[in-house]
């Protein structure tokens, strides 16, 4: 792993792979880079537009890229379904569930969920389980998500999953962001105790320059805290194409361990892809199960095939 760059990911040939958020920042690298390797990218994206723009500059960065958009909303478990049903492929080598939500205002999405936790996770696993017939059909299938260092600031509350009680932004992120990691211990170990062949991984991007730290303050109006953020961006920050690198670690590099998380090397800050620190609370698999089983509930997707 030491030194990993993105000219080590293998070759993508024959792949199909979904990439959540492919429209900016993480998701689009990461869309690029599979594409310009031989794999069949689809943008899952919410805006039209956008996507239509991020396809247009993929095959103009990458000639010859086999890349297509497909719109998906996360934050409405009616657009997740639509999307998994009409997604034309049995096969699906591999799931990047990266788009994401931090520290907004209070908001719900369609289903009435906190908007944080309904799409950074309630999405994310609604999707996968819809998808995990195609993903179980495919030899070496992975699946990654993205999570974030920021989990360490809070574990989930299973009595509170949508802060109801108390809403704080940055908490609810963190928990989002728990949640991420606790829902891939999980899910590797109903894949293990199955025998599947699949891999579920996660990995963070450490501090790259996105637009992900600017749209709370942008929302909350809070000018700012907008230009604040812009500043560390510029200054602190790695760029996507590092922060990236994890990512496609995961999603790409031979031996990745199911349940390994990966990030930059330098403190889990910036640098090339390494094992992660992650808090104790994320393999919990009591936690996991609670998790998971209030998932089930609150999307109405089950995994029958990694009933336990």
């Amino acid at each position: 792993m030491s030194g990993w760059k993105v000219y080590d990911i293998p070759d993508q040939g024959g792949r199909v792979a979904v990439v959540t958020g492919a429209n900016s920042g993480l998701g689009y690298v990461t869309a690029r880079e599979l594409a310009r390797r031989g794999a069949r990218v689809v943008l899952a994206c919410r805006s039209e537009a956008r996507g239509v723009a991020a396809v247009q500059r993929l095959r103009a960065e990458a000639p010859g890229a086999q890349a297509e958009l497909r719109l998906l909303d996360l934050a409405d478990l009616g657009s997740v379904r639509e999307f998994a049903a009409t997604l034309p492929d049995d096969r699906l080598d591999l799931l990047v569930n990266n788009a994401g939500l931090m520290a907004l205002p209070y908001g719900t999405t369609v289903d009435g969920f906190e908007t944080q936790f309904g799409v950074n996770h309630l999405g994310h696993f609604a999707l996968t389980g819809l998808l995990l017939p195609a993903l179980l059909g495919t030899p070496d299938a992975r699946v990654v998500t993205v999570s974030s260092p920021v989990h360490a600031m809070a574990n989930i509350d299973i009595g509170d999953l949508n802060s109801e009680q108390r809403y704080r932004r940055w908490i609810a992120y963190a928990r989002s962001k728990t949640a991420n990691l606790l829902f891939t211990h999980e899910l590797a170990r109903r894949l293990a105790v199955q025998g599947a062949e699949v891999v579920a991984a996660a990995a963070h991007p450490g501090y790259a320059d996105t637009n992900l730290q600017t749209a709370g303050p942008r929302m909350s109006g809070r000018r700012a805290g907008e230009r604040l953020m812009r500043f560390g961006n510029r200054v602190f920050a790695q760029s996507a194409e590092a922060g990236a690198l994890p990512t496609l670690y995961a999603a790409t590099a031979p031996g990745v361990r199911p349940d390994s998380f990966t990030g930059p090397s330098f403190a889990g800050w910036r640098g090339s892809p390494a094992p992660s620190w992650r808090a104790p609370w994320t393999l919990d698999d009591r936690a996991g199960e609670l998790l998971w089983a209030e998932s089930e509930r609150l999307t109405g997707v089950t995994y029958e095939a990694l009933k336990v």
